[in-house]
């Protein structure tokens, strides 16, 4: 029977938050974690993934491309600089976009575009990167593709083909393929760094890297906390990626009330500082996660899964992305809900409650934002 298929998958979604533990790299420049579809199985099941790129002074991260969209969103850094071409933009496929990185700052990153990332300040530059992996290789995981060093492109074709793509002669071509050593993430001495480019002000205002704090917010709520959403309609550079996100701040105690995504798109929350407690309610209206979660952990809300969250003493930031650029967001339990909205004999019925009481729940659920100050 289709619910017995139905209450098998749902025992099967593991969706206990992870920490990021499979090390990619790690070096004098910085490091590369990212978390393991072995480990959160869910990721390759959501085809969804995630990585923290962390830069030390200095630190560059060689040019490359992966095979899949993510975005990214800057946790800590004043001075960063990334240089990217767009591959698949015929406007700016032949040119460089040299873009600056601050802490705050979301910047997409679509399939097959060429970047390196670069850390100009005196402390370290993280960024965590989210995105889906449909098109992957490995479901649930990004996987990068190196141009140069020790397990670049270039060091593995053979001199011949190498002399003759690039017009060089044996000794240009082994020069070329085999003189960088470093992979994935070197450090620059003091003279390398004076030749890294600076940004273009113009480029990094318009319309490649957008701030939270030059943003709008969606809700602001007086001790409850600010929800701030980036779709397409607000910074179309994410249709490249087909990916939305929103940044999260909860106040200490705050709840974000119960929601889901209408267009059975799937969301990813990283835990960006403090922690909190999260509810997922899903199929057949079982409880799918009740738990803490922390600072540097990953969550995955299924398709059409509810969410809510409340955060501890301390308050909780969430970055979270969304496999849809334009995504509907229902609620569940503000003035925007369909238990509002409904005819108030059609939720009387399905509450099955007397006319005292659900009077009483009009009221209040019509005064209800979706961002909830503590309980006085």
């Amino acid at each position: 029977m289709p619910g017995g298929i139905e209450m098998k998958e749902s025992m099967e979604m593991e969706l206990t938050p992870k920490f990021a533990k499979k090390k990619i790299f790690e070096g004098e420049g910085g490091s590369y974690h990212s978390w393991s579809a072995t480990e959160f199985p869910f990721l390759a099941q959501a085809k969804v993934g995630a990585g923290i790129l962390v830069l030390k002074p200095g630190g560059f991260a060689l040019p490359h491309y992966a095979d899949s969209s993510k975005v990214g969103y800057v946790l800590q850094g004043e001075n960063g600089v990334t240089g990217m071409v767009l591959s698949n933009d015929k406007k700016h496929s032949n040119q460089e976009i040299v873009l600056g990185l601050r802490a705050g700052d979301v910047i997409p990153v679509p399939i097959g575009a060429v970047s390196w990332w670069y850390n100009h300040g005196k402390s370290d530059l993280v960024i965590v990167f989210v995105g889906e992996t449909s098109k992957a290789y490995v479901p649930g995981e990004f996987t990068y593709f190196l141009l140069t060093g020790a397990v670049g492109i270039l060091g593995s074709f053979s001199s011949q083909f190498t002399s003759r793509a690039y017009n060089m002669n044996q000794k240009g071509a082994d020069i070329l393929a085999k003189s960088q050593k470093g992979s994935l993430i070197i450090k620059l001495g003091e003279e390398e760094r004076k030749n890294i480019p600076f940004p273009k002000q113009d480029d990094n205002c318009n319309s490649w890297v957008k701030n939270i704090a030059n943003l709008p917010a969606d809700f602001y709520v007086e001790k409850a906390g600010v929800l701030t959403s980036f779709t397409g309609s607000n910074f179309p550079f994410l249709e490249e990626v087909g990916l939305s996100c929103k940044i999260l701040k909860l106040e200490a105690k705050a709840m974000l009330s119960p929601t889901y995504n209408a267009d059975s798109s799937f969301q990813v929350f990283y835990v960006v500082k403090g922690s909190g407690k999260v509810e997922i309610v899903g199929l057949n209206g079982k409880l799918a996660l009740d738990t803490k979660i922390e600072s540097g952990q990953l969550v995955i809300v299924p398709r059409c899964f509810v969410v809510a969250i409340i955060a501890c003493d301390q308050g909780m930031e969430c970055f979270s992305i969304t496999t849809s650029t334009e995504p509907s967001v229902a609620e569940l339990a503000s003035k925007h809900s369909a238990l509002n909205v409904l005819s108030s004999s059609a939720v009387q019925l399905s509450l099955d409650v007397n006319e005292e009481f659900l009077k009483s729940f009009k009221q209040k659920i019509a005064k209800s934002e979706v961002l909830i100050p503590p309980m006085s």
